[in-house]
């Protein structure tokens, strides 16, 4: 039989972490015929390829259904709403349906901390001489004491039910996880102490054996846990809305273009269709992809390449959906509508990513499977031996209690938790926004780190870098008059030099512009900016070379001159010889400047350079990285020569430039594919996909919200030093993890051994419950602590 090998999707109900996204892909990876199976805990979708000649659907669901979750097919393509704004509103109505239950969440974990202080207070404030009502005293009323106790537990145990259910489906479905030793400690503590209750009218000592609070406090520890990663999930989903909300909800479509009756009316981007004409006014987002029909702009593709200037776009050029037109009116012929645009498959490539990215397996999660059905199988084992050996039921029980207490995994659960949420807040004190424990345990592999250029590793806006001036002429007076004219500009261009100029007036831009009257004005869109001035500045008729400010004058002159300010090619089409400015036009344009050229009344006066200045710790923070060990490479979108450059200042280990967002993303996996763990860092719209790409996204928090929110840590202050930190960061959590983790580990097998009775024949040795719990508590403390060793680091 031939293999017919397909793709679909289908929707998981009944996920709530990483091991059980982890679950579903090991069932389904075992099906024959099953090539790749992934499952978004983000979305609840699972995307599997399989050879449909062995499989079908219903065969995927039993097994999963199997594996105690709930899985239904995914809508079909030609069931989805093809237009952008309809996957914005379904993404939008999703996120609405689980507002509810993250609210719900929200106030479980409120509650169970009010119930949690309160029970910590009834069951160990006495040892620490804190008032409680004489109706409670331990040592006269010890079953008002133990029923206080039992009172402030159940909530909290009814709150965290979840934790239950899931802990022993897990178990029943032999898939054990962090839930089922959780649910297991929990309960045994629980019940142990619910049995002693009863029994304490008979016995009043059985009081000091109580320990609801070690059943109950694990619960809301690791409920808090539960909510700051949805916390997280919520956060993906708003990035991918926020890309949605790019493509405008409506256009103007063009009625009978170029023929007699031509008119435009404003209609429901939905609406449109490939073949129509749309118009797009100066300053407006451009609709759907297309191709230029009429006009002549320049437009801000940076949402798409990373560019920090304007593409100029002619007739026939093509326009990319969501992208801002500039100061041009353009006619446009659609191309592409719908799943087919290319901010359409920025998204779903953002939502694939996320969907590919494995969970990561947790240390504990990882023994966990080992760790559980061993502890179980010697509680038996032991509660059989003395059986055998004739100890009575009462003695087997307490054995076998002891031994699921004492193995209560309280230290084992908190080890990576307490250390996250240390390392997470040391983090943040120093800027560094870590989304998730995961983030913050991946990072410590990171062996690659990909710099986005624009905004990243540059300031994100073009400045004026130098001014070349014509024998005479002052820089002062060139930036001044280029100034003057271009200060009508909405240009960037126009911007870096207004600006250049202001800052040699203390920031104020009118005082250049106040030495000029504009008598005309023109901008003519790619090439540059005609006027007709009166100036202060006299200009002789001698060659370029010679020309310059002959004398200044107290009033403006009487006659206007011509000043000229744009390319090369401006000045060219205007008789203008740019020959002079030869050697330091080609040095800038190796190094990605942009070039304005500067005459009046035909005469070359300046040459100006801009370009997007580096950050003032770009060089220092890849000096740290590579200290580290880290290969660091710089990914841009931006042309050849101004990439090089660029790595070139930084002293980056390798340069690729040119490249658009989809292959962004597809460098990171070839960079995975070759072995190396990846940390990408970018601000830009463009950079989402290669964000959730790599194995850690480190966004920059001053970029753009999609950016951030894609990211799995944020470099609040923008610095990026602080990405090289929060390598460090990882680094130092991970090695206390370890530790948190072998102490765990060793505590067990000394206590489990002991509580299981080991050394009762020879010494007479046998830990009680309450010891165990004891000892439990003691392990915790001694973890946390280790944890909170964190907060004393350096970054």
């Amino acid at each position: 039989m031939n293999s017919r090998k397909i793709q679909k999707e289908f929707i998981i109900d009944g996920m709530s972490c990483a091991a059980c996204s982890a679950a579903v892909e090991r069932v389904t990876r075992k099906i024959d015929g099953v090539f790749e199976s992934d499952v978004n805990l983000t979305t609840n979708k699972m995307r599997i390829v399989f050879d449909a000649s062995k499989v079908n659907d219903g065969m995927i669901i039993a097994k999963v259904q199997k594996a105690g979750f709930g899985c239904r097919q995914e809508e079909s393509d030609e069931q989805k709403a093809l237009s952008q704004r309809g996957t914005q509103n379904g993404v939008q109505n999703r996120a609405q349906g689980e507002g509810g239950d993250f609210f719900a969440k929200r106030l479980s974990l409120a509650l169970s901390w009010v119930f949690g202080m309160l029970l910590m207070y009834a069951s160990m404030g006495h040892m620490l001489r804190l008032p409680l009502p004489a109706i409670f005293d331990m040592h006269h009323y010890p079953s008002n004491f133990a029923l206080l106790n039992l009172l402030c537990a159940v909530p909290i145990l009814f709150l965290g039910r979840d934790f239950y259910l899931r802990g022993f489906k897990s178990l029943i479905h032999l898939n054990p996880n962090m839930d089922t030793l959780v649910a297991l400690g929990s309960a045994a503590a629980f019940i142990y102490s619910l049995v002693l209750t009863f029994l304490i009218p008979l016995n009043a000592d059985l009081v000091h054996g109580l320990y609801f609070e070690a059943s109950a406090v694990v619960l809301v520890f690791v409920m808090t846990g539960k909510y700051l990663e949805q916390r997280s999930k919520e956060k993906t989903k708003s990035a991918i809305k926020a890309l949605m909300a790019l493509a405008p909800d409506t256009a103007v479509k063009v009625l009978n273009f170029g023929a007699a009756g031509e008119r435009t009316e404003e209609t429901d981007a939905h609406d449109i269709r490939p073949g129509d004409i749309l118009l797009v006014k100066a300053g407006q987002r451009i609709p759907l992809d297309g191709k230029v029909l009429k006009g002549l702009s320049g437009v801000d593709e940076s949402m798409l390449t990373g560019e920090s200037l304007p593409v100029e776009k002619t007739e026939g050029s093509s326009v990319t959906g969501g992208t801002m037109n500039g100061s041009g009116v353009l006619y446009m012929q659609v191309t592409k509508t719908g799943g087919d645009t290319v901010l359409a498959k920025i998204i779903k490539f953002v939502e694939e990513a996320q969907g590919k990215k494995a969970p990561i397996s947790k240390t504990a999660d990882k023994v966990a499977g080992i760790f559980v059905p061993t502890v179980i199988g010697i509680a038996l084992a032991a509660g059989i031996l003395w059986a055998i050996a004739g100890a009575d039921a009462s003695f087997i029980l307490r054995v076998c209690t002891s031994v699921l207490v004492i193995a209560c995994p309280c230290a084992l659960g908190l080890a990576t938790p307490a250390a996250v949420m240390t390392g997470t807040g040391l983090g943040a004190a120093n800027g560094i926004l870590i989304r998730s424990g995961e983030a913050l345990e991946t990072a410590k592999h990171v062996d690659t780190v990909v710099l986005d250029k624009t905004g990243t590793v540059t300031e994100g806006k073009p400045s004026v870098r130098d001014v070349f001036c014509a024998e005479g002429i002052r820089r002062e007076d060139a930036l001044a008059l280029a100034a003057a004219v271009e200060n009508a500009s909405s240009h960037p261009l126009a911007k870096a030099v207004t600006d250049a100029a202001a800052a040699l007036h203390s920031g104020n831009a009118e005082e250049p512009a106040a030495r000029f009257e504009i008598d005309s004005f023109e901008n003519i869109a790619g090439k540059g900016i005609s006027a007709s001035v009166k100036s202060d500045i006299k200009f002789d008729a001698q060659p370029a070379v010679k020309s310059g400010v002959t004398a200044k004058s107290k009033e403006k002159s009487a006659e206007p001159v011509k000043v000229l300010a744009g390319n090369r090619l401006f000045m060219e089409e205007n008789g203008i010889d740019c020959g002079i400015f030869e050697k330091e036009a080609q040095k800038a344009s190796s190094e990605g400047a942009a070039l304005v050229y500067l005459a009046a009344d035909a005469r070359l006066l300046a040459l100006i350079t801009v370009t997007d200045r580096l950050k003032a710790h770009s060089a220092e923070a890849v000096a740290l990285m590579k200290k580290q060990g880290l290969h660091v490479i710089l990914l841009t979108g931006d042309n050849k020569a101004a990439a090089e450059y660029t790595g070139n200042l930084i002293q980056a280990d390798e340069v690729i430039a040119e490249v658009l967002p989809q292959d962004k993303a597809r460098v990171i996996e070839r960079l995975q594919n070759e072995g190396r763990k990846v940390m990408m860092t970018g601000d830009g719209i463009n950079d989402a996909p290669a964000l959730v790409q790599a194995d850690v996204g480190a966004a920059i928090g001053n970029g753009s919200d999609i950016a951030v929110e894609s990211g799995d840590i944020v470099l609040v202050k923008g610095d990026l030093r602080d990405a090289a930190r929060a390598v460090k960061l990882s680094r130092m959590t991970i090695r206390t993890i370890k530790q948190n983790l072998f102490w765990a580990f060793f505590y067990n097998s000394i206590g489990i051994p002991l509580a299981a009775g080991l050394l009762y024949p020879a010494y007479g040795l046998l830990l009680s419950p309450m010891v165990g719990s004891f000892a439990m508590s003691l392990s915790s403390v001694f973890v946390v602590t280790n944890a909170l060793r964190l907060r004393t680091k350096k970054l």
